[in-house]
Parts: C-alpha cells; structure tokens; sequence
C-alpha cells in the first residue's frame, strides 16, 4: 500500500487513483467497514481522538455525494462541551441536503436537511457542518441548560494570548440568524430558549450549570466574568459577581487542587476580604441534586449583605 494509505481509513477510489490493483483492495490487511471504504488492520476504528475521528469520519464523507460530518460526529469533532447522549455510540453521522436520499450504509447513521453554503465547512481535512449549524443539529437530544453550555462555548470571548484566536467561534446574531434559517426543526424552541440563557463571559460548562441553577433557585442575575477592582490597583475577574452587594463566587474545578493553584487562590481570597467583599467557593460537590447546596451558599452570603428575595 502507498505510504499516505497505510495508517489510515481510505476509500477505495483513493486508493486505485494512487495505483492500488484491485484486488489488493480484496485482500487480508485491510478491514472493510462500509462499503467503498477500507481501512488498515491495526488502525482503530472508534474516536479514542479527534484526529482518529476525523480520519475515519473523511472517507465516509467521499463515498457519499453531497455529504457532511453532522450531529453528533461534528459535536465531537468541534470539541463541545455539554452532554449530548449518543456520542459514545458506534456510527459516524452523515448529512445529505433533503433533495436527495438520506445515507444508507453501514457504519453511518444518516440524516437530511436544508442547508446553506456557509453551514457547510471543514475540519482536520473532513467535511462537516459549521459550528453553528451543529449546534442547532443536536439541539433536539440536548436539555436546555446544555444547548445553553455549547452556546455559551461559542460566544465565548477568547484569550488570544492562550488560544492564538481573537474573535468568537460565532456571534449571538450568527446563532440568532441559524434559528431564523431553519424554523420549525426538531428542537428549535430550546434553542431560543438557550439562546436567551446564553452569556458571552463563561469560560468553563461548570460555570454556566452553576448560574443557571442559581437563576433557577431564585437568585439574581450575576454578572459573567467581569473585572472587579479591589483594594490599591488589584483587579480580579471571579467567575460570577453581585457588585451591587460585593459578594463573588468562583467555581473551583479539579485544577484547584494542584499546589501551585492553591497558593494563588489563597492570594485570590486574601485580595477579596481586603477588599470587604465575600467570595463564594463552590465545588463539584456543591452542584448535586441542582446544585442546591451552591445556591444555599450563594443566598446566605447575599442576604448577609442586604439582599432580600422581594428584590
């Protein structure tokens, strides 16, 4: 076999036009997971990683005419958080415009619809439907507040000096218009409702479970990720902030348990009780059963500075 074929999936034309003989195609070495399609001995076939994923999911794309990498293959090929059920599922999930026939081959669940030309893009080398586009793909299987993590993901504000990008994966207007193109799909109406939840300022899925539980608990709105300025010229960033009462909270994922990270929130901390605000810790295990146990937290520390529910 060619070199550039040897380790990974190919299709059949791919591999005559490179000057494989047929029947070498027909031969031991090589597992065929659909038809047109083969793939090494040796070569996993699950998506243990993206590249792996993309690998398998690109030939898949060029056996099938006017095809796309979509749902829940995309969700993982765009690395998005939120849990989407079915990810771990076998299968590589296939878009087809609804003029022609949905895909039909083994190894690929299919789908159809309608689609413009920007909604169609490509990643590591494979065709497969925008980030927007996916996001109102699989908005039909996602729970609201989950349609409303990816969302938040999309509108995040990146930090260029740690991602080399500067602007958004999308707008809230490129989210809106997605919403406008495809009216009447399958769970568009949580997708406006996410849309509306979503915030531009959350880095993290944890974050944004945590304020919309807190919304849900009866709690006001916190502001995401905006910059506090405490005593002398020191200036953090918690994670939500209640300005109006000085109270902040800050979700401590695993990486808070790393030595390093440890002395810089106990400086984190010391800068907000200089600064006479109270700083809300919550963790993983303050977020069970709805995260009650975060809201309770958060609603002691607000009334203890003259926040009344009436309010």
């Amino acid at each position: 076999m060619p070199e550039h074929l040897s380790a990974v999936p190919f299709t059949v034309h791919e591999a005559l036009d490179a000057g494989v003989a047929r029947d070498r195609l027909k031969r031991g070495g090589l597992v065929t997971p659909s038809r047109g399609i083969r793939v090494p001995s040796g070569v996993g076939s699950g998506p243990e990683c993206l590249r792996e994923l993309a690998h398998l999911a690109r030939p898949h794309t060029l056996v099938t005419r006017l095809s796309a990498a979509s749902h829940a293959t995309a969700f993982l090929l765009w690395e998005f958080p939120g849990f989407l059920p079915g990810t771990d599922q076998p299968g590589i999930h296939i878009s087809r415009p609804d003029a022609v026939t949905i895909a039909r081959r083994r190894g690929v669940v299919g789908h159809r619809g309608q689609f413009f030309p920007d909604e169609i893009v490509e990643v590591y080398g494979v065709t497969v439907t925008s980030r927007a586009r996916t996001w109102l793909d699989i908005a039909r299987r996602m729970s609201t507040d989950e349609l409303t993590v990816v969302a938040d993901h999309l509108l995040r504000r990146p930090r260029p000096e740690f991602e080399g990008r500067f602007a958004a994966h999308a707008t809230r207007e490129e989210l809106a218009d997605m919403l406008d193109r495809h009216k009447g799909t399958p769970g568009i109406r949580k997708a406006r409702v996410a849309l509306e939840q979503a915030r531009a300022g959350a880095d993290s899925a944890p974050e944004t479970r945590l304020r919309l539980a807190l919304a849900r608990h009866g709690l006001p709105d916190a502001d995401v990720n905006i910059p506090v300025a405490l005593v002398g010229d020191i200036v953090r960033q918690p994670d939500l902030a209640y300005p109006e009462f000085r109270v902040a909270v800050e979700y401590d994922g695993e990486g808070h348990s790393d030595p390093a990270q440890v002395l810089r929130d106990i400086s984190r901390d010391e800068d907000f009780a200089a600064a006479d605000w109270i700083l809300v810790r919550i963790g993983k295990t303050h977020m069970k059963n709805d995260a009650r146990a975060a809201a309770h937290k958060v609603r002691l520390a607000l009334l203890a500075r003259g926040w009344s529910p009436s309010q």
